[in-house]
């Protein structure tokens, strides 16, 4: 059996695929209904509802215990693996969301005040859609956790 036949015969990985899939999906349909206008960058882009990182690794953690045990090695390091993204969602990336706006209103405060001799500032306003609410982690995480039990 080659390289490419044993990937597509990866059930963890699929399910894992999938609920990332679903996830960006909801965020896309979310926008479309609420925004009222296609936005193709919420299939790639990262933060919103659901968490889709959070879905990913739950859909790994939960169809890796389904299939291998939730007693073995295995799962103790996908599920420890899952927690770590979900809390850096959830914390270290939510944090640098908040960052970025108050940086971009900082910005947006010095264009407004800059007189005409003031060289004028070129930077770029950051990314303020980074992190997840913890809601987002928690509505991601059931996410995985469903379609591995539905896929397994």
């Amino acid at each position: 059996m080659g390289f490419f036949d044993t990937i597509g015969n990866n059930r963890v990985l699929w399910i894992s695929l999938l609920s990332w899939f679903i996830a960006q999906t909801i965020k896309v349909v979310h926008t479309l209904i609420v925004d009222r206008r296609f936005n193709a960058w919420r299939f790639v882009g990262s933060g919103g509802m659901p968490s889709s990182h959070s879905s990913f690794v739950m859909g790994l953690s939960t169809s890796v215990g389904l299939i291998h045990g939730w007693d073995s090695s295995i799962f103790a390091i996908a599920i420890v693996f899952s927690f770590i993204v979900m809390y850096d969602a959830a914390g270290v990336r939510r944090a640098v969301g908040r960052q970025a706006i108050i940086i971009n209103k900082m910005i947006a405060d010095l264009h407004n005040k800059q007189g005409k001799k003031e060289k004028k500032l070129t930077e770029q306003r950051l990314k303020e859609l980074v992190g997840h609410t913890p809601v987002e982690v928690f509505a991601g995480a059931i996410l995985g956790i469903v379609v591995a039990y539905m896929m397994i």
